[in-house]
């Protein structure tokens, strides 16, 4: 049989004549929306400019250029060999500044409902949130705090995250980045004592909701069921980042991003 060995040095030379389509994650859609810009082939891909990318693609933008680039150095794995998961989060760059803590409320229930809503797919419950948040002039800072019980309640996580915001922050400038994770995850369905702290009748009933929530997102579309609050502000209550999310290897991340 014939072998094809691709190196270091004639990796553009085999790759890069390709179409676009035969690089990992280019589906028909991000096809198309690439051919309206002229990118034909994973070397248009990977001489397309970074920022161009990821305005016109999002985070897949960035993942896209990496991988035409040759620049996945994680590490090769057995088939069926998995990670263990030991946070869920996301963050995002806000469209513009955040100036009051009704801007930061708002974004943390959109990451919120992301983390939780992830969290509910993979089966799991989170002890403890964490915070991160950058201002505009690069100071940031993280922050945690821990449940009662673990919880995979989007509400409980953005109220828990607010508490923990209040404390830490004075307003001394701007906000330009939030981030929200679930950490010291546990099973969703593990056995779970009593608590004396929260109303047990409420806690269910808020988790039925997100269910029913999440299946109405996955039928009809993310936006057709919103939290009035997000309704305040077109700016920063239609994103979506359970959408944008992407789930790479350890090694793509090594520089310290939310996974």
């Amino acid at each position: 049989d014939a072998t094809t060995v691709i190196t270091r040095d004639n990796f553009k030379e085999i790759v890069w004549p390709l179409p676009a389509e035969d690089l990992l994650y280019v589906g028909r859609a991000t096809k198309r929306k690439l051919f309206r810009y002229g990118i034909n082939t994973i070397g248009d891909i990977a001489n397309t400019s970074l920022e161009f990318l990821h305005a016109n693609l999002g985070k897949w933008g960035e993942v896209l250029w990496s991988f035409a680039n040759g620049q996945d150095t994680s590490p090769v794995t057995r088939m069926g060999e998995e990670g263990l998961i030991k946070s869920v989060g996301n963050s995002i760059t806000t469209p513009r500044d955040l100036r009051n803590n009704d801007d930061v409320q708002m974004i943390f229930y959109v990451l919120s409902e992301s983390v939780a809503a992830r969290m509910r797919e993979h089966g799991f419950k989170c002890r403890t949130v964490q915070i991160h948040i950058r201002d505009n002039t690069l100071f940031s800072f993280e922050a945690q705090g821990k449940f009662h019980k673990p919880t995979n309640v989007s509400t409980a996580l953005a109220e828990k995250a607010m508490t923990i915001f209040l404390s830490k922050y004075s307003w001394e400038n701007p906000i330009r980045s939030v981030g929200v994770r679930g950490c010291d995850l546990v099973v969703a369905d593990s056995r779970e004592q009593l608590s004396l702290f929260e109303d047990e009748e409420r806690r269910m009933k808020e988790e039925k909701l997100e269910e029913t929530v999440d299946i109405l997102r996955r039928r009809f579309g993310h936006f057709s069921v919103q939290r009035a609050v997000l309704l305040k502000d077109t700016d920063l209550g239609i994103i979506n980042p359970k959408e944008e999310h992407v789930i790479h290897s350890v090694a793509f991340f090594k520089g310290g991003k939310v996974l």
